[in-house]
């Protein structure tokens, strides 16, 4: 950070506040505490019958690879509203969500990955303009080697073994990075 979002001010300390643990960012004219936390992204697992619907990306990162609609929370927005969203801006998709299914947390990039597991409501689907294309997969089509993050494949296999024991569990878990991948290889952005 170089300038206070509270007063405008330059001169920033990053250091330890009274009271507190970690070190912030703090304004040297105004005394803010300028906390950053992990950015939450939310999106659904569709189904159709027993298939899955995924996008294939239009944007970076992972442009041209296959994923699950999703991506960031806005302000103002419930975890299931921001699904929802993501899902009608991505797939053009409209879902009626089931339960809160997987959990991600990606600490080494400051995200939170939160997936719902949803029933598509009609075949009414197609690219949004963050897609390329949007397909419905059977389990055994799905294009493992082109999945865009570890968090989706995680989330499809996690979908896929609950499926065929016969009842979804919720799936809280953490990815940590692996050797010197970027971290655009994790998660949504």
């Amino acid at each position: 950070m170089n300038y206070c979002s509270e007063c405008g001010a330059g001169g920033l300390e990053f250091r330890v506040p009274e009271g507190d643990t970690l070190a912030r960012w703090i304004c040297a004219a105004c005394g803010t505490i300028h906390y950053q936390n992990p950015k939450v992204v939310v999106g659904s697992l569709p189904v159709w019958d027993r298939q899955v619907l995924l996008c294939r990306r239009a944007i970076e990162p992972r442009s041209g690879l296959w994923t699950l609609p999703a991506g960031f929370l806005e302000n103002g927005e419930t975890l299931a509203q921001g699904a929802e969203r993501e899902t009608l801006e991505e797939a053009r998709a409209r879902v009626e969500l089931d339960e809160l299914f997987t959990v991600i947390s990606l600490p080494q990039i400051n995200q939170v990955y939160v997936m719902f597991r949803a029933r598509l409501l009609d075949r009414g689907f197609g690219p949004g303009a963050e897609s390329l294309e949007v397909a419905l997969f059977d389990e055994r089509d799905i294009p493992w080697e082109r999945l865009a993050f570890r968090t989706i494949a995680r989330t499809l296999r996690n979908f896929f073994r609950d499926r065929q024991d016969g009842a979804y569990r919720m799936h809280v878990s953490a990815l940590e990075r692996r050797g010197p991948l970027p971290p655009d290889l994790l998660a949504a952005g």
